[in-house]
């Protein structure tokens, strides 16, 4: 039985006990959120060595990392040490997006190097070896979709939300789609003048996902690539379809979320959140990003990290990453790792913001250690204590830092009340 059916009949399992501690979050409590669909635990029965985590309601807001290679990059031994940044980052969950070179060695070295649960694409690698998206089946789909199951993949993206009726909807836009395996569904659709087989046999991918447990993480493959296109039509009508799948899932015993935009001006992110959890029955809310702006290439993870805090704040409830390549070519490893901390501190804004326990503890005791000047005991603190450590060579660990010297605003104060 999958997490969510076993949530249902009140029984636990090892991956709930271990969500339950790491949280501060009753079992119960917990238990009665994966029964309601309002939390996912992605463990695949064939991930061995994974170490489970939860995301969606009333938990820490958890943070996604991308890698994989590429058509003019296929290096096995650049992937895994893209793997070791992230998780040496403490990403909460890594996605394998390959799509050049032997795309099987890469997935199932990283699922076997990796303790995190690991997302894939299936639809990448279906087209692949169809030659071409119009060349795709619902066979050669379901092949590589069980494949990935088999190898030990706990999360897929699915673009089955992706109809014929969605497309005239694309007219007014900008940029159109952005989503490469919305775009891949959209060929298909067009080439054949028929219904995306994704959404005409999804009991079918449904069945998969259950014997495995692998949770479907419902793709958003009309979400805006400007925020020209936000929160338009097309992108509305594709989330109100996901909200149906969501329900045909969670109906199967399949754990579900869904992805989110996207490029969304900042003054609509709370809205586009609000309206996830309205249409799809508070399933845990997937973002990408998102990001407020689209002129700021070299800097879209700071970008993301405005929108992904905006949208952690508001209830979403995974943040995928962006690195300072968004937009340019392919990370490398320090990329990577930079990705994920900013995303890190996104999602603890985030947490601060929806009162997530113990979020707000861990600031008090900065302010106490900044306060008594504990250099140490900041560095331990800190979300990035090797950055931290870097930037103290060769600086004094005194009372005070090179800023203020003896006009340190602390001292100052403290001597005030001096006898």
């Amino acid at each position: 039985m999958t997490q969510l059916e076993m949530a249902r009949k009140g029984r636990s399992t090892p991956e709930m006990e271990r969500v339950s501690t790491d949280e501060s979050m009753g079992l119960e409590d917990l238990r009665a959120r994966i029964g309601e669909g309002l939390v996912v635990v992605p463990a695949n029965k064939s991930h061995k060595g994974l170490v489970p985590i939860g995301i969606g309601e009333g938990l820490k807001t958890k943070v996604n990392a991308n890698i994989g290679t590429s058509p003019a990059r296929c290096s096995l031994e650049a992937e895994l040490k893209k793997l070791r940044a992230a998780l040496d980052a403490r990403a909460d969950t890594v996605m394998d997006l390959s799509i050049g070179g032997d795309v099987d060695e890469v997935r199932r070295a990283i699922i076997e190097h990796c303790p995190a649960p690991v997302g894939t694409v299936p639809i990448y690698q279906a087209v692949i070896e169809s030659g071409s998206p119009e060349a795709m089946s619902l066979d050669s789909y379901l092949a590589v979709f069980e494949e990935h199951a088999r190898d030990g993949v706990d999360f897929a993206t699915l673009h089955a939300g992706v109809t014929r009726e969605g497309i005239p909807l694309l007219s007014e836009r900008l940029m159109g789609v952005v989503s490469r395996g919305g775009s891949f569904m959209i060929k298909w659709m067009t080439t054949h003048r028929r219904q995306s087989f994704l959404y005409e046999h999804f009991d079918e991918v449904l069945a998969i996902a259950r014997q495995y447990d692998v949770t479907l993480s419902l793709g958003d493959g009309l979400r805006p690539g400007c925020i020209e296109d936000a929160t338009d039509r097309a992108q509305i009508y594709e989330l109100k379809v996901l909200g149906e799948l969501a329900t045909r899932c969670r109906e199967s015993g399949v754990q579900v979320m869904i992805e989110g935009p996207g490029h969304i001006p900042l003054h609509q992110i709370e809205r586009n959140v609000k309206l996830e959890k309205e249409y799809c029955d508070r399933a845990p809310f997937y973002v990408l990003g998102p990001l407020p702006t689209d002129i700021a290439p070299g800097y879209d993870h700071v970008v993301g990290a405005i929108g992904g805090a905006v949208a952690a704040g508001a209830g979403a409830d995974f943040l995928c990453y962006l690195t300072p390549k968004e937009h340019i070519g392919l990370p490398d490893e320090d990329d990577v790792r930079t990705g994920v901390i900013v995303t890190r501190i996104a999602a603890h804004i985030g947490d601060i913001a929806k009162g997530i326990k113990g979020a707000r503890e861990v600031d008090r005791q900065m302010g106490e250690l900044r306060t008594g000047r504990d250099w140490d005991g900041m560095e331990k603190f800190a979300l990035d204590p090797a950055l931290f450590a870097e930037l103290l060579q060769g600086e004094s660990r005194d009372d005070h830092c090179s800023m203020c010297g003896r006009w340190c605003a602390l001292k100052v104060f403290e001597s005030s009340f001096e006898d």
